[in-house]
C-alpha cells in the first residue's frame, strides 16, 4: 500500500491551555480514525531554513513554511486526500501537501 508524506503547513496557536488540549484531543481523534494507516504520527517542527540551488538561504522556510509532519498510507492518492481532509489543522486555517514516498 502506498505512503504518503504529510507536511502540515500553518495553523494557529491556541491560546489557552483549554483550547492547546482541545487540538490535542482532535488530532488524537484524526489519528485514531486512521488506525494502523498511521505509520509516523510525525511531530510539530522548528523554524525551517531552505537552501536554495544557488546557495543561498531563507530563514523560516520562505512563504509557506513547514509546521509539522506525518506519515500515512492510503489505497491510492483519492483515498489519503479523503484521510487529510480530516486534519485538525485545516479548522486553523493550515494546509496538509502530501507527496507519495517511494521505498529504494
Amino acid at each position: 500500500m502506498p505512503k504518503y508524506l504529510l507536511v502540515y503547513h500553518g495553523g494557529g496557536k491556541p491560546e489557552s491551555e483549554a483550547e492547546g488540549q482541545q487540538a490535542m484531543e482532535a488530532w488524537g481523534s484524526w489519528f485514531a480514525s486512521m488506525g494502523a494507516d498511521v505509520v509516523d504520527g510525525g511531530n510539530p517542527v522548528g523554524r525551517s531554513t531552505t537552501v536554495n540551488s544557488d546557495g543561498s538561504v531563507a530563514e523560516h522556510g520562505g512563504a509557506n513554511p513547514a509546521t509539522g509532519y506525518s506519515v500515512m498510507q492510503a489505497d491510492d492518492l483519492s483515498a489519503a486526500i479523503a484521510k487529510a481532509r480530516g486534519c485538525p489543522i485545516l479548522a486553523s486555517g493550515g494546509s496538509v501537501e502530501l507527496a507519495e514516498t517511494f521505498d529504494p
